[in-house]
């Protein structure tokens, strides 16, 4: 299958696969433009299109402009694949990032999930669908929230303590932030330049976002220098 894979369909799904092949598929499937998920024994193996790539570098770039203009540290992660052999499950984001936890992967070149805390952020570009359930990997891997964008909608899902990931309005690493506004963004790409909305989406925080952020930190110092 490896040598001819080339020429097979963007996307197969395999049932009855051992741990041991799929981990062997991750080392030999290396470097590929491809993504591979796993869940007790079944096994998708996507290969990603334009558009795809497309969504996840530029949703990933606004994430990058957030955190610059607002000076929040971060650790990117990008694609990195996670797998947790106990719970047979295992799957690449689109990108994921530490921000809460970015103190802890500071430096670090590998990730070892035995002592590495989980991405706090990751992206999921779900224009072809997965076959398999990848946000209840996620929740067995532990990742708090999740973003996906369809290619219109862009959804928030934070990871409750039922173990099942809610819907919400507002995201945890960016509270602050109003998801239906970056959804506009990511909309007008339709008719404007990459660089165009890059500029005004950085533009916009610096006006919009970072006078809030500032007003809200001024307003809980002052609350506990009263007390």
């Amino acid at each position: 299958m490896i040598a001819t894979f080339d020429e097979a369909p963007p996307h197969q799904l395999l049932h009855g696969v051992p741990w041991e092949t799929y981990e062997f598929l991750l080392e030999a499937l290396e470097g590929r433009h491809l993504r591979i998920t796993y869940n007790e024994g079944d096994l998708e193996i996507m290969t990603l299109g334009h558009e795809h790539e497309f969504w996840s570098t530029f949703l990933g770039s606004f994430i990058s402009i957030l955190t610059v203009e607002l000076n929040i540290a971060i650790h990117s992660g990008g694609s990195t694949t996670f797998r947790r052999a106990l719970k047979k499950k295992g799957l690449e984001p689109d990108e994921c990032y530490w921000i809460q936890n970015e103190r802890l992967m500071r430096g670090k070149k590998t990730f070892d999930i035995d002592c590495d805390p989980p991405p706090d952020l990751a992206v999921e570009i779900d224009i072809t669908q997965s076959s398999l359930n990848r946000m209840g990997i996620y929740a067995a891997l532990e990742v708090p929230e999740i973003w996906v964008f369809d290619g219109t909608s862009l959804r928030v899902f934070l990871l409750g303590t039922t173990g099942k990931y809610k819907e919400s309005l507002t995201s945890l690493a960016f509270p602050w932030l109003p998801i239906t506004e970056v959804q506009r963004f990511l909309q007008d790409s339709e008719t404007t330049d990459e660089t165009t909305l890059l500029r005004a989406f950085s533009k916009w925080v610096r006006e919009t976002i970072v006078p809030q952020v500032a007003s809200s930190k001024s307003k809980r110092n002052g609350k506990k220098s009263a007390k």
